[in-house]
């Protein structure tokens, strides 16, 4: 399948009628266009706040999405995993800038189950493994060559067996409240709409709105 050009994406209208009632639909749509083109789809901004709303971001990977949020892994004692403990709201947003894409997702986070921490970190290399149990994320430490040798000593201390995960290591997962889609359009004059979530008795369901760009 020939695909269009890039730029024809880019300045292409984001239309009432391109939507779709599930804005999980409409993201996977955006993922699969992202991915086609090379993109690296998995890397999302976070932002998070302290309890006084002093703000901090970085960038993460997405390890899951489906009905249930946004799910992502760190260190529980790191920058993010303290201030997700005192104030656990966050926002992610994603960027292909060929593309002229963004979306934005905002909700409050929690944490995941730990069978889930565990399957997901015995499914990276171990030296991912390796690293992640040996770094105290975020805090100080004497230098390099310690971190280096901290994990030389984890690899021997298990040479001969599988590698535990930390109880400071564990997944999150952001739970939509609002989402943004955003289409780059020529002269600054971008589409925007917001999905925001209104409970109903039976399920969840989504009102739509235009923004001005």
């Amino acid at each position: 399948m020939t695909l269009p050009p890039v730029a024809r994406i880019r300045d292409r209208p984001l239309c009432e009628g391109d939507l779709d009632p599930d804005p999980l639909t409409l993201l996977r749509r955006w993922l699969e266009d992202a991915r086609e083109r090379g993109e690296f789809t998995e890397a999302v901004a976070l932002a998070t706040a302290t309890r006084d709303g002093r703000p901090s971001v970085r960038m993460v990977l997405m390890k899951a999405l489906d009905s249930d949020g946004v799910t992502f892994f760190t260190n529980y004692g790191s920058r993010k995993g303290v201030e997700l403990d005192e104030n656990p709201r966050a926002a992610l947003l994603f960027h292909w800038p060929e593309l002229g894409r963004q979306v934005r997702i905002e909700g409050p986070v929690e944490r995941g189950e730990r069978v889930e921490s565990e399957r997901y970190a015995h499914s990276r290399t171990r030296e991912s493994q390796l690293s992640a149990l040996a770094s105290p994320q975020s805090r100080p430490v004497p230098s390099r060559e310690w971190l280096e040798e901290r994990v030389a000593e984890l690899d021997r201390e298990h040479q001969d067996g599988e590698l535990p995960v930390s109880e400071e290591w564990g997944g999150y997962r952001l739970v939509p409240e609002v989402w943004e889609f955003w289409q780059h359009r020529p002269s600054r004059l971008h589409d925007r709409f917001r999905y925001a979530r209104a409970r109903s008795e039976a399920h969840d369901v989504w009102t739509i709105d235009r923004l001005a760009p």
